[in-house]
């Protein structure tokens, strides 16, 4: 019943996903908010008295076309989540303006907590596709799920960077349906991603890829992330709003991956480091800007206080810590608050060298694990 409530709100016309909230604050729940009267919605700053005849009559009419929304996701084997279910991503829950709901085909699931987004030009250069698969692939690697936009160009690449790891997760954030293939080339990426993440949109079925959505989807791409790194766009690309609105309006860190000066596309990433960004050449680039993954705070002995992250109590109780590997273990256990190089642990371990790196970089992630300089390792606390 209250799925029906949120999608409701989610198609009334004159409403979007600020109003919805403040509707949903002041009537005290989604099936109020429904029902809410002249007298509510007057009061609704944004709304008033000259929008509150429309909005109710738009109110009416939404209550019909969210029992057929409904039925239609559920032919299509599209999950519908709002903001009451445990499933909608934490992170995006706390920024000014999350969507109502969100159509999922795939699933979401709480490691996507552990997400960083890659966004750039649809007309990259092959450095840039190069790039963009390689950092999608290293964070995969490491536990991390990778978001992007499936556009055409850095979105495609670093959705595919993702899926080259057995175990890669990624998620495309459209600005259409989730019903809708856009661009149509990405059909059979979209089935791989589905299957091995989720294909994710705000608007409701059948919505067609019009450009005034892409913007609305850009701050769902920031929203579901810890970062956002940008590769190759150029000074009016969406790619840069999208970093705008990770550091403006959400507080997460913004990576930038320097290019040729003589590439136009270079222009947005340059912009950025000079405005403040982090300049990323490699992954503990990343990962030293990400800092730990939250952990649940409940737990008690896993960090000290001051090394908690300051995340919502809900976004720190997700993602619970995972059991450690035999071979995480093993590395652990030659690993001291002394700083420890990568080729002594690769002896004492006898793992390969490869495997003791990629560990590494998944414990640096867990926050487990600090890495000093270099191949140079200790452990936290």
């Amino acid at each position: 019943m209250a799925l029906r409530h949120w999608v409701q709100l989610s198609l009334t016309e004159g409403i979007g996903p600020v109003l919805v909230r403040r509707l949903i604050e002041a009537a005290g729940g989604a099936e109020a908010a429904c029902a809410a009267d002249l007298d509510l919605l007057d009061n609704v700053e944004g709304i008033g008295l000259a929008r509150s005849h429309k909005i109710a009559q738009a109110l009416r009419l939404s209550a019909a076309e969210a029992e057929k929304e409904i039925a239609r996701a559920a032919q299509s084997s599209i999950t519908i989540i709002s903001q009451d279910d445990d499933s909608y991503p934490p992170l995006l829950r706390s920024i000014p303006d999350p969507p109502p709901v969100l159509y999922v085909r795939g699933s979401i699931e709480p490691r996507d907590l552990n997400a960083v987004a890659i966004v750039g030009s649809r007309r990259c250069s092959l450095y840039g596709r190069e790039q963009s698969e390689r950092f999608a692939a290293l964070l995969a690697g490491g536990g991390m799920s990778i978001i992007s936009g499936g556009a055409r160009g850095v979105d495609s690449a670093a959705h595919r960077g993702a899926l080259s790891h057995p175990a890669g997760r990624t998620i495309a954030v459209l600005g259409c349906g989730t019903d809708i293939v856009y661009p149509p080339e990405n059909a059979a990426l979209f089935d791989q991603i589905a299957a091995r993440g989720a294909i994710v949109s705000e608007f409701p079925l059948g919505t067609p890829p019009n450009r005034e959505n892409f913007p609305r989807r850009n701050r769902v791409v920031s929203g579901m992330s810890r970062g956002v790194i940008v590769i190759e766009a150029d000074e009016k690309s969406g790619a840069l709003i999208t970093a705008r609105q990770a550091c403006d309006d959400h507080g997460r860190p913004v990576f930038a991956l320097p290019g040729r000066v003589d590439n136009p596309l270079s222009a947005g990433p340059h912009l950025l480091i000079r405005d403040g960004a982090i300049l990323v050449t490699k992954l503990e680039d990343v990962l030293d800007g990400l800092g730990p993954v939250p952990h649940d705070v409940a737990e008690p002995g896993l960090f000290p206080t001051e090394e908690r992250p300051s995340q919502p109590p809900e976004v720190a109780r997700a993602v619970p810590l995972e059991a450690a590997t035999d071979r995480q273990r093993a590395i652990l256990d030659h690993l001291g608050a002394d700083p420890a190089a990568v080729d002594l642990l690769v002896e004492q371990t006898g793992l390969p060298a490869q495997v003791v790196l990629q560990e590494l970089t998944f414990l640096t992630l867990k926050g487990q694990v600090r890495r000093i300089d270099g191949q140079t390792y200790a452990k936290r606390g």
